[in-house]
């Protein structure tokens, strides 16, 4: 009798624990089948333009009635499909509760952190890899739909967290999403986040993105953010990797300007230049500062070094003729706001015209080489009529109609 107790005891138990594997089981299963609910919701939604948040919402609710009970069970709890659920739901109910501040503000955080990690756990498994993969990508674009209306409706801060959203999220399938780190960061400065906008940005100068660019784009906002001396840690770190962009050399520039330090401005032109005296990319680079620094003189010089080293430097040809006749009609303008018989008036004429008569030299230069270059054209023939040479301004102006 005591042996057949036994047995029978053994058997009983045996059912109960088939029993509650299969209530597991079917824990996974339900949860599955609402948050399918919620998935035909949303494609009803995305077909039709109707808005059924709130019962979409209400099927992953349900689901993550069931999901979490699979979640805490040692049956379950590590099994791919419960994990792959988690995440979907978990990471389903921010989307589902984008009309709810207060539920997000409660529970945001924690389904981002839970339904990413369970991802990354679901992710490796040969049956989930691809559906992983594939969910990601497809709530990365709904995601990414926000970002754009946000984004145009001048919502920079709440742009920055979806962006940020969309780096975990590639982040759960082991990629980088290196555009959506970079948008933060312009959106975080568009917000006056300078902090957050320069983090991003250090992280995007890290993988290489939008480089060299980055780096000055970096290190302003680190400036911005009262940080300088980080800010001239990266650039330093730029100008290594990219010793004549025009970008981070400005940049520096800028760095010393702001510090009162005019000095270290112009010797930090001076040392690129004293690294690589015969190189006409950086001549060009320093007079495109200058010119930005509106320090014309000084930009002339570098430009007219460039063209020493290299005459049929069409860049540095085009940016000196840019840069002559700019300042030939500001020089006009200048002139015009003058009291009428002010002796400067004349004299002022005068050098415009002599700063014509120079500008026309790089540009005839440039236009032989680049002779469909129609905004070269014109500057040209409006340089001769102003000139008071109408033959060859005619030339010109027909040269550019041609276009």
């Amino acid at each position: 009798m005591k042996n057949k107790l036994i047995k029978i005891s053994f058997f009983a138990g045996s059912i109960f624990l088939t029993f509650n594997s299969f209530s597991q089981k079917m824990n996974e299963t339900s949860a599955a089948l609402e948050y399918n609910k919620y998935a035909d919701i949303l494609a009803r939604m995305m077909m039709t333009g109707e808005n059924n948040l709130e019962a979409g919402k209400k099927a992953l609710m349900k689901a993550k009635e069931y999901i979490d009970l699979a979640a805490v069970h040692p049956e379950t709890k590590e099994s791919p499909k419960t994990l792959f659920y988690k995440g979907e739901i978990y990471t389903g109910l921010l989307i589902a509760s984008a009309e709810d501040s207060v539920y997000l503000k409660e529970n945001g955080d924690m389904l981002l952190e839970q339904g990413i990690e369970s991802y990354k756990k679901a992710f490796p498994n040969k049956k989930y890899k691809e559906e992983v993969l594939s969910s990601i990508n497809m709530k990365k674009g709904l995601f990414s739909m926000g970002c754009d209306q946000m984004y145009k409706a001048g919502k920079f801060k709440e742009a920055v967290e979806i962006y940020d959203l969309q780096v975990k999220l590639s982040d759960a399938v082991g990629e980088i999403d290196s555009s959506s780190i970079f948008n933060a960061g312009l959106c975080a400065e568009k917000a006056g986040d300078m902090s957050t906008a320069a983090a991003r940005y250090k992280k995007s100068a890290e993988i290489q993105y939008k480089a060299p660019l980055i780096y000055a784009l970096a290190a302003n906002a680190l400036r911005k953010d009262g940080k300088k001396a980080e800010a001239k840690e990266i650039l330093v770190a730029g100008r290594v990797k990219y010793p004549n962009d025009k970008d981070i050399l400005l940049e520096l520039v800028n760095s010393d300007i702001e510090a009162g330090d005019n000095a270290a401005a112009e010797k930090s032109l001076a040392d690129a230049i004293a690294a690589d005296p015969n190189n006409k990319q950086l001549y060009l680079t320093i007079g495109t500062i200058y010119i930005e620094l509106k320090q014309d003189e000084k930009a002339e010089t570098a430009l007219n070094k460039a063209l020493q080293i290299d005459p049929n430097y069409t860049d540095a040809q085009y940016q000196l003729g840019a840069l002559l006749s700019g300042s030939a009609i500001s020089m006009k303008q200048e002139a015009s706001q003058l009291k009428q018989g002010d002796p400067n008036y004349e004299k002022m004429l005068a050098k415009a015209d002599e700063l014509y008569k120079k500008a026309i030299v790089p540009l005839e230069a440039y236009i032989a080489k680049n002779p469909n270059d129609k905004q070269v054209l014109i500057i040209l023939a409006q340089i001769y009529r102003s000139l008071k040479n109408p033959e060859k301004s005619a030339e010109y102006k027909k040269r550019a109609d041609a276009l």
